[in-house]
């Protein structure tokens, strides 16, 4: 039985210049931030970090350099998923070779498996590019249009993939999420990937969680967690609250630019986004950090 994983891991941004050039050398800094927080781990080149809209050189740096400024003091996991299969298994082998504690990855979003089965195998090919490497499954499916079984996946996965330890899932079907912790939660790592919903995760078992807003609010949701281990349901229901109007003010403005805009308001800037992801414009940051300032946040950052 593998050694399990309680807390927070914040899923990276990856730092831009203005020109949208990737910003390796802010990352030691933004890693400093997270330990600080602290933050248990960190999940890198996914969604938020813009993963897919990265070329695969940017996404070696940027994994590379996580992990030399994190220098083993806390896990990262490495996002390696690719459309081409040839793209992800040089990703994963980067990541194991650069010194990963575990890589992830999302089924193909373009050309989709048309069967469980057909996902598990693409998987376990990129999992072979790394055998040494624990490998987890990053699901997903409001954005990669894969909606096989997790239950199904979670029983036949491991027998073609022998470095399998778990999944990020990142659904919002929390009763989905019960079900997998309940069954498999003994034997694989079940991470919770929905930030404004914590509090039912917790309910629903979850010890372990990976999300964007942990990137700048992780005080808040360890009081959360915190509050709800104690038996304070109310303080937790509370500050959970504050997460569910802070990501609801986001999502008025396209949601992940917002959320690295974030950062900017909290004191590290990590640049725009990329295209066609659309950067905030000086305008819409203004009144943006207006109504999250409205909020009280600040607290928290």
């Amino acid at each position: 039985m593998q050694k399990k994983i309680k807390g927070l891991f914040a899923a990276t941004f990856s730092p831009m210049h203005e020109d949208g050039s990737i910003h390796v050398e802010r990352i030691p800094q933004i890693a400093e931030h997270l330990l600080a927080r602290p933050i248990q781990g960190l999940y890198v080149c996914g969604s938020t970090g813009e993963g897919p809209l990265l070329t695969v050189d940017e996404r070696k740096q940027v994994m590379a350099a996580y992990i030399k400024a994190v220098h083993k003091r806390i896990p990262v996991f490495v996002h390696v998923g690719h459309d081409s299969l040839m793209e992800a298994r040089s990703l994963a082998s980067h990541a194991a070779k650069a010194g990963a504690d575990a890589i992830a990855a999302v089924g193909p979003c373009y050309f989709k498996p048309g069967s469980l089965g057909g996902l598990i195998k693409y998987l376990a090919e990129i999992a072979a590019a790394a055998p040494e490497t624990d490998f987890y499954y990053y699901h997903v499916p409001q954005l990669s249009g894969n909606v096989f079984d997790i239950m199904e996946f979670l029983k036949q996965a491991p027998q073609c993939i022998p470095t399998f330890r778990g999944v990020k899932y990142s659904a919002i079907t929390v009763y989905e999420f019960q079900n997998c912790k309940d069954t498999f939660g003994d034997r694989y790592q079940i991470f919770f990937g929905c930030d404004e919903m914590l509090t039912s995760g917790l309910a629903a078992g979850a010890q372990a969680a990976i999300g964007s807003t942990y990137n700048f609010l992780a005080r808040l949701y360890h009081q959360i967690m915190e509050s709800f281990t104690k038996g304070d349901v109310q303080t937790a229901q509370k500050l959970q609250l504050l997460s569910v109007r802070m990501v609801r003010v986001c999502y008025q403005y396209r949601g992940l630019p917002a959320i690295k805009a974030m950062m900017k308001i909290a004191g590290l800037d990590c640049g725009p986004t990329r295209l066609p992801l659309e950067t905030l414009s000086a305008d819409e940051y203004r009144t943006f950090k207006s109504q999250i300032d409205s909020l009280g946040l600040s607290e928290w950052f």
